[in-house]
């Protein structure tokens, strides 16, 4: 007998695979064949894991080391099954792996799969593939015996709340002596997956570059393969159609768009590696998974050894496909990855040459490259705050919003429509386009026309905290540190001379007034260069943390809350009437006017006043003293 043959236990489903398996019970997905692609895939990883293993423990092949997977339609049973000789699963991987989602972010992934446009795409990316099978089965066996062990055993479920495992009968554990079966049996609607032909069509459509065979077994028993079962990285790009490569970019990336960019090289020399990479033209899922992980997979001698090797950097993480090394040994460790320096070259080889061809499309076909950075420029940007060997390059490829254009700009574009005596780029940093275009921190810019950077991702508060030049120009924030626009010519010269800030004992006494009033809420006050219409703005000191960053930090806990400097413009009506009101002995109004000038500049940043109540007492105070002055 096999093992302990007592009676089956019941399990209840995770949540969220009930929740999964509703959708796909009661799917309205037009294309079910995906079920097929994600059902051979789960295979092929069971065989690419026992050929790995076996490297250290060669007795888990146990004399059966042709490693294939194999279709079986019975049109008599209605069912079909997929089955493979790879690594098996014992009784709690089963419960582990088909009962539950382990992974970060499944209720935002359910919310998506919701959406039927979007939801095949992400089926495979979040690794729940198996689960699309009920797309087409009203009820599923998996009878799997995982190798080294002597053990078989059976999970059954139709789909509803729970599933039941057991130990499998005689007649089970000899039809699978290693490895797993699955068994659908198929809805009514779906006969069409017993149909040989359909089954080859989808095959080579969806898996033709599986590495390991894949056998279609007729109603005689016999069986023939259906797929190419080659590398397609190790052949000559001659002989790759673009087809192939999209339904290779697919099958490895378990993605249904068509790749923006693809990489297809060889190097050889003082080591050798194929390489097939592919850039998406739409984001995956996973893209914003904390831990920030590539899925560039690892091969060695066309053996599969992890996808988890980092070949590329973060910055990089959206880009698919598959590096195989000649050189390298096959049982590569965890800690050997990380210090290998073979992998630290291709490491190296690879970001280069993913950047260098990115330059090349954005040079070739601009619009194509505008479709790649409005997908993943926020998370190429994260490579100018980590990568300092390449931050040159990757300025030199950032697009950026700015004053000038409703289209993205490159730095060299900025760079060759700079105003005469115009010696450093600028830029300003915030959460939206539009409040950075109405900051008044831009007024002295636009009164000269000159273009600035308008920043809005997260990861721009913090690249920009480090020194930053591009062709000699250093990059300069409007809301940090001193700025001296003198030297531009304005737009309009007749407003040179009301624009120039006095610096008389008047205008002294009035900043020297605002900071008696406004105390530790603020480091200094100011006379401003930056401002043109509006009467006060916050800035930065030239040695902190930029105003962005500051409130990123603040809002995170993470030591935000350095005192800011108020600017004030000394040509504006409003801060004029502190000089009137210190003349007349009006000390109230001067604190009033000092807190309403602190409160819209905070207001202006796209901040709530610290005190909302006191802010608007005074402003109604000073409006009503005003009309009661006129009357």
């Amino acid at each position: 007998m096999n093992g302990d043959t007592g009676s089956a236990q019941t399990h209840q489903f995770q949540a969220e695979v009930a929740e999964l398996l509703n959708l796909m019970v009661h799917s309205v997905y037009s294309e079910t064949d995906v079920f097929l692609r994600e059902l051979i895939s789960n295979a092929s990883d069971a065989c690419d894991k026992i050929r790995y293993e076996a490297i250290a423990r060669p007795e888990l092949l146990a004399g059966d080391d042709k490693l294939a997977i194999r279709l079986i339609p019975d049109s008599a049973a209605k069912t079909l099954t997929i089955a493979d000789n790879g690594i098996g699963m014992d009784r709690q991987e089963l419960i582990d792996n088909l009962g539950t989602v382990a992974r970060s972010g499944t209720k935002a992934f359910l919310q998506g799969l919701k959406d039927a446009k979007e939801g095949l795409g992400l089926i495979g990316q979040f690794g729940v593939g198996f689960y699309s099978a009920f797309m087409v089965a009203d009820r599923i066996e998996v009878v799997s015996h995982k190798a080294g062990t002597s053990e078989t055993w059976v999970w059954i479920s139709a789909g509803g709340a729970g599933y039941e495992v057991a130990a499998a009968s005689d007649e089970q554990a000899k039809a699978v002596p290693r490895g797993t079966r699955i068994v659908l049996h198929l809805k009514e609607d779906a006969a069409r997956y017993l149909q040989a032909f359909e089954l080859e069509r989808i095959v080579r459509a969806y898996s033709d570059h599986i590495l390991f065979p894949i056998e279609l077994v007729d109603d005689k028993g016999e069986a023939r393969q259906v797929n190419a079962a080659s590398a397609l990285w190790q052949r000559a790009k001659s002989e790759v159609t673009t087809e192939d490569y999209t339904q290779a970019y697919r099958s490895i990336a378990m993605a249904f768009d068509e790749p923006a960019l693809t990489l297809h090289y060889k190097v050889e020399g003082r080591q050798s590696y194929a390489v097939l990479l592919f850039v998406p033209t739409t984001p995956p899922f996973d893209l914003s998974d904390p831990a920030r992980k590539g899925r560039v997979k690892l091969y060695v001698r066309r053996v599969f050894i992890t996808d988890d090797a980092d070949l590329l950097p973060a910055y990089l993480r959206f880009v698919r496909g598959v590096v195989d090394s000649e050189d390298l040994p096959l049982n590569l460790s965890r800690e050997m990855l990380q210090n290998n320096p073979q992998v630290k070259q291709i490491r190296s080889g690879l970001a280069t040459r993913v950047l260098n061809e990115l330059e090349g499309l954005a040079t070739k076909d601009a619009d194509a490259f505008a479709k790649v950075w409005g997908a993943f420029g926020p998370i190429v940007k994260e490579g100018l705050y980590e990568d300092h060997e390449r931050r040159a390059q990757l300025l030199a490829l950032t697009r950026f919003s700015t004053t000038a254009s409703d289209t993205l700009r490159s730095l060299k574009e900025y760079v060759a429509d700079l105003k005469p005596n115009q010696t450093e780029i600028y830029y300003l940093v915030g959460d939206s386009i539009d409040r950075l275009k109405s900051n008044p921190k831009l007024e002295a810019a636009r009164a000269r026309g000159v273009e600035v950077l308008l920043l809005t991702d997260p990861i721009d508060a913090f690249w920009t905290m480090m020194p930053q030049e591009f062709e000699g120009k250093p990059l300069k924030s409007l809301s940090q540190g001193d700025l001296d626009f003198g030297l531009i010519p304005l737009l309009d010269e007749a407003g040179a001379k009301e624009e120039k800030p006095s610096s008389s004992d008047e205008d002294q006494a009035i900043l020297t007034a605002v900071k008696e009033a406004l105390g530790d809420q603020i480091s200094e006050v100011r006379a401003s260069q930056r401002l043109t219409e509006s009467a006060a703005c916050l800035v930065a000191s030239a040695q902190g943390r930029d105003r962005e960053l500051e409130r990123l930090l603040a809002r995170q806990n993470r030591g935000g809350g350095a005192k800011p400097i108020l600017e004030l413009n000394m040509k504006h009506e409003l801060v004029r009437m502190l000089a009137t009101a210190q003349s007349a002995g009006c000390g109230d109004d001067v604190k009033d006017i000092a807190a309403l000038l602190l409160d819209q500049a905070h207001i202006l940043d796209g901040e709530v006043p610290a005190d909302p109540a006191g802010f608007a007492k005074r402003l109604n105070a000073l409006i009503v003293r005003g009309f009661r002055a006129g009357a």
